[in-house]
């Protein structure tokens, strides 16, 4: 089983306490996004868990407990989502070079072959065009040559609340086109691999491998299979979308848990609800938002 530590929010940024303790437990609960009294007791104990895959901007939290969780045999790798937008896009986003700093001493402790970079998503707007991408990109890779091996983009879903969150920060969101999104995506890709970086997407809908681009997988099991020698995650996730080639894992995230109010982030409905939720979060606690009750019939098997 591969775990997925989170999706739905920043865990090793702001519930690293939570995730140490729930290991040390041996099993957390998670409550159905779409059904709240349905809830699942997920192991976490290393002999049932493959491999672990944070999902983050801001690992530091979690990068102290590395050496325990590693000589549990609790392995992982980490989704590092670094782009740089405004303030006003991410509001909570530790500055530039505190990320920096945090990726490539991350990178340090545990290799760059477990530390992937994602440079997602990817806002299209007059002012975030595609110049703007590429001078971007440019000087992070620069930054991060040596310290990952892959480079992922997608371009931002435009949903209705990201529209609408967009807006009240006064980006106006541009359709993309097709000639200049050739040569942006193009032209990254090439810098990608100046710095011996693998270029890749994310549930690409957009046909960038025509533009050097690898159809990718953010819980990629060939790559489990490489640093680890798991077995698991041979198939493709029938619960993503269909572009997504993610193999198979267990969330135990929750929507409406992160506390950093970015504009464009898809798993938080409601700003406010998030900071209160964080608020009263309970490190202690069986699931990410409260003690919600597990499963209690008996001999049930934990996942």
């Amino acid at each position: 089983m591969i775990v997925s530590a989170s999706r739905r929010a920043d865990i090793p940024a702001h519930y690293a306490h939570w995730f140490v303790n729930r290991v040390d437990a041996g099993w957390c609960a998670v409550p159905n996004p779409f059904n709240a009294r349905q809830v699942s007791r997920i192991s976490l104990a290393p002999q049932d868990v493959d491999a672990v895959v944070f999902w983050t901007r801001d690992p530091r939290p979690m990068t102290t407990h590395l050496p325990w969780l590693d000589a549990l045999g609790l392995r992982s790798v980490f989704q590092f989502t670094l782009v740089e937008y405004p303030p006003g896009l991410h509001p909570g986003m530790p500055a530039l070079p505190e990320r920096l700093d945090a990726f490539r001493r991350l990178a340090e402790a545990i290799g760059p072959e477990r530390v992937l970079w994602r440079y997602d998503p990817i806002v299209l707007s007059s002012r975030f065009n595609p110049d703007y991408h590429r001078k971007n990109v440019e000087m992070l890779s620069e930054a991060l040559e040596g310290y990952t091996r892959r480079m992922t983009v997608s371009l931002v879903e435009p949903y209705r609340k990201i529209r609408k969150r967009l807006e009240q920060a006064g980006v106006d969101l541009l359709a993309p086109i097709e000639s200049q999104l050739a040569g942006m995506f193009a032209d990254m890709a090439a810098m990608a691999r100046s710095r011996d970086m693998e270029p890749q997407s994310c549930a690409d809908e957009a046909g960038l491998h025509h533009f050097g681009f690898s159809p990718g997988a953010c819980v990629d099991g060939e790559l489990l299979r490489r640093l680890f020698g798991v077995t698991s995650g041979k198939n493709k996730d029938p619960h993503q979308r269909t572009a997504c080639l993610c193999a198979p894992s267990k969330d135990i995230g929750m929507y409406d848990a992160c506390p950093a109010g970015c504009a464009y982030c898809y798993a938080t409905q409601n700003f406010e609800r998030a900071r209160r939720n964080f608020a009263a979060h309970d490190p202690l606690a069986e699931s990410l938002l409260g003690s919600a009750p597990c499963p209690t019939v008996p001999g049930e098997p934990i996942e």
